[in-house]
């Protein structure tokens, strides 16, 4: 019986009680990905360099820095990726499929924003930036899950006015 609450109170402690540390759990990697608007509602796209999705579309965005807030994470992407300045919208939404990415499980922070999307230029992980029209998305090889954020984006649209 001594034994078992030994053992039981071991168990608590070495999982449990942690005052000055967090506890070490496997995480996730945090990404942010900004679909950048223009005046016609025109959105930016940047082709990628490397693996994965090499060649395809993809929304421009990329991983958080630590200490660094996913607001300020997506400006400096955005800037990395394109070479623009922009202004965050709104938050649109949270996409957590443990399958996104094939690198490992990420979660993104999707931003909507606007930019002068008619000045970017490839950056960092970009061979190409671009600006398409909703019309062209049932076209576009779309890396990661950006086909469906895309789509959630678009079908926003009719509910609410994004810029």
């Amino acid at each position: 019986m001594i034994h078992n609450l030994f053992l039981q109170y071991f168990y608590f402690y070495s999982h449990f009680h942690r005052c000055d540390t967090l506890i070490e759990y496997k995480k996730p990697s945090l990404t942010v990905d900004i679909v950048i608007f223009n005046k016609k509602n025109e959105f930016l796209l940047v082709k990628r360099k490397n693996e994965p999705f090499k060649d395809y579309w993809v929304i421009p965005g990329g991983f958080v820095d630590y200490g660094e807030t996913t607001d300020n994470a997506a400006i400096r992407e955005a800037k990395e990726e394109t070479g623009i300045d922009i202004t965050i919208d709104k938050l649109f939404g949270v996409y957590s499929d443990p399958n996104r990415d094939p690198r490992g499980h990420t979660i993104t922070i999707v931003y909507l924003a606007i930019g002068n999307i008619e000045d970017a230029k490839a950056g960092s992980d970009a061979a190409k930036a671009k600006i398409h029209s909703w019309n062209d998305l049932s076209s576009l090889e779309l890396g990661f899950d950006h086909k469906k954020i895309l789509d959630d984006v678009l079908n926003s649209l009719s509910k609410d006015k994004i810029c």
